[in-house]
């Protein structure tokens, strides 16, 4: 199977970069190019598809209202938002809008091709433990009074909410087995009813989920209880 990726950026030469590497990779195919959002919806109306590499900050409609109409249809391509080192609340307020995780440009290639493939099989772009660290630098500036309790948590079992805790704190479902003396599997199963239950599309906003409830608290690295 073949993954068709559009690439989203205001600059040609970073355009013309991704599309190097991927045009070398098999099983990856480039659907197309887009030097803003409001040009990237136009091309997904005409275009399969699968995952499209996303700027944050373009010209006309930047990457968080693109991302945002992209991925209010439940069918809608997978998007991996493309920022720099210096990550800012942009790039925070795109995954909120249902991004599947986010790539530093300056990446490499096997990176580049190893969250492409990621994404499009259904898991998250970066790992639990850097996903846990970049949001809680932007969390941070939330104010307490601003966290609000989410009813959805009750529809938690009390082994849920502690697994949605430890995978708040960055720990991957290896690191929450060995924690919680379980199989893999059953974390990962636990993960997935978590993510039913609560109507959310990955780990990644599992993370956004918690800090935005209160569940957990920025730079909070005690025991989950």
């Amino acid at each position: 199977m073949t993954i068709r990726v559009l690439l989203v950026d205001d600059q040609e030469l970073v355009r013309t970069g991704f599309r190097m590497v991927l045009d070398a990779q098999p099983g990856i195919e480039v659907a197309g190019e887009a030097s803003d959002g409001r040009q990237a919806l136009e091309v997904l109306r005409s275009t399969t598809t699968d995952v499209v590499l996303m700027d944050v900050r373009m010209p006309r409609m930047d990457g968080i209202e693109a991302t945002r109409h992209i991925c209010a249809s439940p069918d809608g391509p997978k998007v991996i938002i493309l920022t720099t080192f210096d990550l800012d609340e942009y790039a925070f307020a795109a995954l909120k809008a249902g991004a599947a995780g986010f790539l530093l440009k300056d990446a490499r290639p096997e990176q580049l091709i190893e969250a492409i493939r990621a994404v499009s099989s259904g898991d998250s772009v970066v790992a639990p433990s850097t996903t846990r660290r970049l949001i809680d630098r932007f969390v941070q500036h939330i104010p307490d009074e601003d966290q609000q309790p989410n009813a959805a948590l009750e529809t938690l079992t009390a082994r849920e909410g502690e697994v949605l805790k430890l995978v708040a704190r960055g720990m991957s479902n290896g690191e929450i087995a060995e924690m919680l003396y379980v199989s893999e599997a059953t974390v990962k199963t636990h993960v997935g009813r978590i993510l039913s239950k609560l109507g959310l599309r990955d780990r990644v906003q599992a993370v956004v989920f918690a800090y935005e409830t209160g569940l957990i608290k920025s730079g909070q690295n005690g025991d989950a209880k």
